[in-house]
């Protein structure tokens, strides 16, 4: 009961409020919001602050539309510059895998599936500047094209070339290229697969780097 006597009290709080406020807007002058009679001085000082106020905001209007111009020119010119600098970038490395390519297509054409070839060379490129080491590099080479092959099995692999002096490595690369360059890679077992990846890998890494030291 109390609480539906203070709900009573509070709605008619309200509603005499808002009595009041028409009551006062009602009886407010006239000329107390507006100068209605424009003869007036203070009619002419109010028209006059109106204007000053105009001319104002026009001028306030034409600088932020220069400088908002001025902001989208620099934008534009920037964004320019990173698109060009993105196009430059991709087709310096679309070049260089196009390039890794063809070597290795030429080096182990006899047998070994081009898309095999393509995709270690792709990965190659991506990879060659990472930081890595070099046994790290041909394990992600090869797992891009067998990727059933755990991290430690292929590390094995990588050894000879990760190891070994430069002629050695040379050599190891030599043989296994002679040992299969004759057979179809449908018919090496899946260790034969994962050393000739492992050869193929490390071949395009040092291409990379070879071409990076003559630059």
């Amino acid at each position: 009961m109390t609480h539906r006597i203070n709900g009573s009290d509070t709605h008619h709080s309200v509603v005499s409020q808002i009595e009041l406020d028409l009551l006062a807007a009602l009886l407010e002058p006239e000329d107390a919001a507006y100068p209605w009679n424009p003869n007036d001085a203070e009619s002419e000082a109010y028209f006059d602050e109106l204007e000053r106020q105009f001319a104002a905001q026009e001028v306030l209007d034409e600088e932020l539309t220069t400088r908002a111009q001025v902001f989208y020119n620099q934008l534009d010119n920037l964004w320019s510059g990173v698109s060009n600098a993105s196009c430059y970038n991709d087709n310096t490395e679309f070049t260089v895998v196009a390039h890794l390519q063809e070597n290795l297509h030429t080096a182990f054409a006899a047998g070994i599936p081009q898309a095999l070839l393509n995709a270690i060379a792709t990965k190659a490129a991506e990879i060659v500047t990472s930081g890595q080491s070099l046994g790290e590099q041909l394990v992600e080479c090869v797992q891009s094209v067998l990727p059933t092959w755990g991290t430690d099995d292929l590390l094995i692999f990588t050894r000879p070339y990760a190891y070994a002096m430069r002629s050695r490595e040379d050599q190891t690369l030599t043989s296994i290229v002679d040992k299969v360059n004759n057979q179809e890679w449908s018919d090496l077992s899946e260790i034969e697969q994962a050393k000739m990846s492992v050869a193929i890998a490390y071949y395009a890494i040092k291409q990379l780097n070879d071409s990076q030291l003559e630059a």
